[in-house]
């Protein structure tokens, strides 16, 4: 599932890519998208600041009525918005001004169905690379896209499972630990550690057969029985990744 936004003022053009949108949904069945149309950037920014709104994908017109395509983009990117842009215009004369917002790419009206799809193919294949890093989770009221490698474990605690990070952060996770598993056990560095605790390897100081040491010197008392086969996940995973 990827998300795209669409963000034009003139109703006509903003259909005419939804349509096209829709159509290459349906040439291409492996990838599923959930589209929301905006007729104006106030309307997108809200939904930014006020739900953490954060498309794979968005695109936008530059010369919107109220608001200055670029100067919006600007203001999402400021809220740490890391969404691939593509400016819908008539001319390129603002090419610099949407580098500086890391703009991804230039679509110039009319939009034709062969250019979109050509932008589409490009973008969400390097969408699925990025992915492979990420998980995108619903912490507190907010939906958030967090860095694997940032991860150092996760403890149950009731319902609202506790995520720990490389800084220091604590997300609290409304989600079985089961459920967060099957988001991480794709990544070989995890492994579950009893029924209360998900670890990443990566991040393991020391283990011995009472507990195990995580960055930064934080112990995990081992439930009986779990010592042998974390070694063995922990030496495996070393010398198989390393």
């Amino acid at each position: 599932m990827y998300t795209v936004a669409l963000c034009d003022d003139e109703s006509v053009q903003l259909y005419k890519v939804k349509d096209m949108l829709d159509a290459y949904q349906e040439q291409r069945p492996d990838c599923e998208l959930e589209i929301e149309c905006f007729r104006s950037a106030e309307a997108l920014l809200f939904k930014a600041r006020e739900e953490g709104y954060e498309p794979d994908l968005l695109l936008m017109d530059i010369y919107l009525k109220e608001e200055f395509g670029i100067k919006a983009a600007g203001e999402l990117r400021n809220m740490g918005n890391k969404s691939q842009i593509v400016f819908i215009t008539t001319s390129q004369e603002h090419a610099l001004e949407a580098y500086q917002v890391q703009a991804a790419q230039y679509l110039v009206k009319p939009v034709e169905e062969e250019d979109l799809f050509q932008v589409l193919d490009c973008l969400l294949k390097e969408s699925r690379k990025e992915r492979r890093h990420y998980l995108v989770l619903r912490t507190e009221g907010r939906i958030s896209r967090v860095a694997v490698d940032r991860i150092v474990f996760c403890e149950a605690q009731g319902k609202n499972q506790k995520m720990h990070m490389t800084d220091g952060e604590e997300l609290r996770l409304h989600m079985t630990m089961t459920d967060i598993f099957g988001m991480l056990s794709e990544y070989p560095e995890f492994v579950k550690v009893g029924a209360s605790y998900i670890v990443n390897l990566e991040h393991v100081v020391s283990l011995n057969g009472r507990e195990l040491v995580v960055e930064p010197k934080t112990c995990i008392h081992l439930p009986r029985g779990s010592y042998q086969p974390l070694r063995e996940r922990y030496f495996k995973y070393y010398c198989e990744s390393k």
